[in-house]
């Protein structure tokens, strides 16, 4: 007899960043016209589909289009008259790096330029900031430091990781979000 295998359910695929993107003149005259669009694409492709939705209006001059929905921005919250450009470069990166890259981009807030610094300041996603802070610790060697405090004085001596945690963030050593499994950790002196 064969031995059967468990089986194990499958996550679900994070949803991809999508815009819903409006003709601003179809709106101002009283009807909806807009399209869902993949904001994870080439840039050129989602100014194509923009403009192909402008041509489908029954207005004169139908130029100008807002953002009036999102979803899959991971915490990120897009503005209505945000740059595509913009949307674009935010809705890739999480695209590749997941939702921690919805929060760094919402902590950049306008910083065009911060955004490009995520990989340099992501350090990962972590059960806690606790959790984080005491593996820092024993990077650091401060774990192998106990080791050599006397014998007789080693119950007495512990470190305060939650403390030392608390004071990372609030002196502005790293900065957290949270996090589907816990928390997203940042370096916060970038």
């Amino acid at each position: 007899m064969h031995e059967q295998q468990p089986q194990h359910e499958a996550l679900p695929e994070p949803a991809r960043p999508r815009l819903y993107v409006a003709s601003l003149s179809d709106y101002n005259a009283g009807r909806l016209l807009g399209a869902w669009l993949d904001a994870a694409q080439p840039l050129e492709d989602l100014h194509e589909q923009v403009q192909a939705m402008l041509a489908r209006s029954k207005e004169p001059v139908a130029e100008e289009y807002a953002v009036h929905d999102y979803e899959g921005f991971a915490g990120y919250q897009p503005g209505e008259y945000e740059s595509l450009e913009r949307l674009n470069r935010i809705a890739t990166g999480i695209a590749e790096h997941g939702a921690a890259f919805g929060a760094w981009a919402e902590h950049c807030g306008s910083n065009n330029e911060e955004l490009e610094r995520f990989e340099e300041a992501y350090r990962g996603d972590w059960p806690s900031v606790a959790a984080y802070t005491e593996e820092l610790l024993d990077d650091l060697g401060a774990t192998e430091t106990l080791q050599h405090v006397p014998d007789w004085l080693q119950p007495y001596v512990q470190i305060n990781v939650e403390g030392l945690a608390r004071d990372l963030e609030l002196g502005g050593d790293l900065w957290s979000a949270p996090s589907e499994g816990g928390t997203h950790i940042f370096d916060g002196t970038l």
